[in-house]
């Protein structure tokens, strides 16, 4: 058998005795010599590059995406008989922390101290004594009502942590129940839930249903002083309608790591929307326990078992 690796990280996966990994090159298409191989490692290929090959591999059996959303591989259009799983658990801790370091920037008020810093302005409205529950956006993760919107294996890493710090956390998934000591309602309840949230925390990943999720009548469903976190995907969240709230004041802040267009264009009204943090899509970016998974699924494979994270498509 053979294994395509990309060389866009360092791997080095347990390989069974039969099994020949080759290193690709994942900013182009597989190479023509290649195009047998039977399993195949994605890492930062684009989606243009995959698609180039996903018609032309006819011994392929299995694709492993290592992101944690799988959007790019199945938008490429593998044939149905291909086994794609995704990276569901490499990214979790790289995220809750970015995701972390995201809500506390708002909670804490770090980017109004930075503009009071640019000033050469001591801001006393920001420290010294100050209520521990004002009136308007919250101050603080203590009793803090946050919503995890898409409670995977992200969000339950995530809960936790915000639990600890003292919020009072609860998830949205299709199935609810209870999850990383966590309440987790259905999409149906999502509406009611907005309406009593001051940290919304969206995990969601890029599918047609989640498309513009996030759109001006669950904004408008916010209370005003709620503040909004995405670590997602860009395409889930109606970004004239956010930029609107923002700008009308109708959210206290939001914090994106993506946005639809990826490199943000220069132009876009996100640079310069008030009380709006943007990183660009650095939560993740290195999967951690990347050689397990693939060890594990590749022999999973060979031996004719379930593999792990597999994709419904």
């Amino acid at each position: 058998m053979k294994l395509l690796l990309p060389d866009s990280l360092p791997l080095a996966p347990d390989l069974p005795e039969g099994v020949v990994a080759v290193t690709y090159a994942a900013s182009a298409p597989v190479p023509d010599e290649h195009l047998d191989a039977e399993a195949l490692v994605v890492w930062g290929s684009s989606a243009a590059d995959l698609a180039a090959v996903a018609g032309r591999m006819p011994r392929l059996r299995w694709v492993q995406t290592l992101a944690a959303g799988p959007d790019a591989v199945l938008a490429a259009g593998f044939p149905e008989h291909v086994v794609v799983t995704g990276g569901a658990g490499l990214h979790s801790r790289t995220v809750t922390e970015h995701t972390l370091a995201l809500t506390l920037a708002l909670v804490r008020r770090l980017p109004a101290s930075a503009g009071a810093q640019a000033e050469h302005r001591w801001a006393r409205e920001l420290g010294g004594l100050q209520p521990l529950h004002p009136d308007g956006p919250v101050t603080t993760l203590l009793d803090a009502r946050v919503l995890i919107w898409g409670f995977g294996a992200i969000g339950q890493t995530l809960a936790p942590l915000l639990r600890g710090l003292g919020a009072d956390v609860r998830g949205v998934a299709r199935t609810p129940g209870e999850r990383a000591g966590c309440t987790v309602v259905g999409e149906d309840d999502l509406e009611a839930e907005l309406g009593r949230t001051d940290v919304l925390v969206m995990i969601l990943p890029s599918t047609p249903a989640t498309t513009r999720a996030l759109d001006a009548a669950r904004l408008a469903a916010l209370p005003t002083h709620a503040y909004v976190v995405n670590v997602g995907r860009g395409s889930t969240v109606d970004e004239p309608a956010l930029v609107s709230a923002l700008a009308e004041g109708r959210l206290a802040g939001a914090a994106l790591d993506v946005t639809d267009t990826e490199p943000l264009p220069p132009g876009s009204p996100l640079w310069d929307a008030p009380d709006l943090v943007l990183t660009p899509h650095a939560a993740g970016g290195r999967p951690v326990g990347a050689d397990e998974l693939v060890s594990a699924n590749l022999a999973g494979l060979l031996a004719g078992r379930e593999l792990r994270n597999v994709v419904d498509r």
